[in-house]
């Protein structure tokens, strides 16, 4: 993403509602949001904002990635994750398999988080299959959704 550009906005809670709402009453059947393609949970304010979004709006569904480990975002998300598993998926970036201790500390929490890793892991994972091309696209699969196992993305 050579091209992408970062947006600082005091108000992107508000904006990101707004847009939340719209589309939500454009597509009743419900919606799902990528988060951060460029970017990370940057707080645990932030993190209950999604929370939020989650209990407001019953048929949204988010899903992404982050890097935190072993802090108050990285609880937060976590427990997000554990009271939404239905429509909340955020998996944590790193080279780990299910059921690994993670490689830092993470006394006092300690979680047990679905991994996405890079295409260099070795360990126990499957590889995408949209990305290999065995499903034309990721509505198709849901693995990421419904299994807790380490999916490995191929470099792109």
């Amino acid at each position: 993403m050579p091209f992408a550009h970062r947006f600082k906005n005091a108000n992107i809670d508000l904006l990101l509602e707004r847009e939340i709402e719209s589309l939500m009453l454009k597509h009743k059947e419900g919606i799902v949001i990528r988060l951060h393609v460029l970017g990370d949970f940057y707080s645990v304010e932030y993190v209950n904002f999604w929370e939020e979004m989650l209990l407001k709006h019953p048929k949204l569904c988010i899903f992404g990635y982050t890097a935190r480990k072993g802090d108050n975002i990285a609880h937060a998300i976590w427990l997000m994750n554990k009271r939404f598993s239905e429509r909340c998926v955020i998996r944590h970036s790193g080279n780990f398999e299910a059921g690994e201790p993670h490689g830092d500390s993470q006394d006092p929490f300690k979680e047990d988080w679905s991994y996405a890793a890079e295409e260099s892991f070795e360990g126990k994972s499957f590889d995408c299959p949209e990305q290999t091309g065995d499903l034309k696209d990721c509505a198709s699969c849901g693995l990421c959704w419904t299994t807790p196992k380490t999916v490995r993305f191929l470099s792109h």
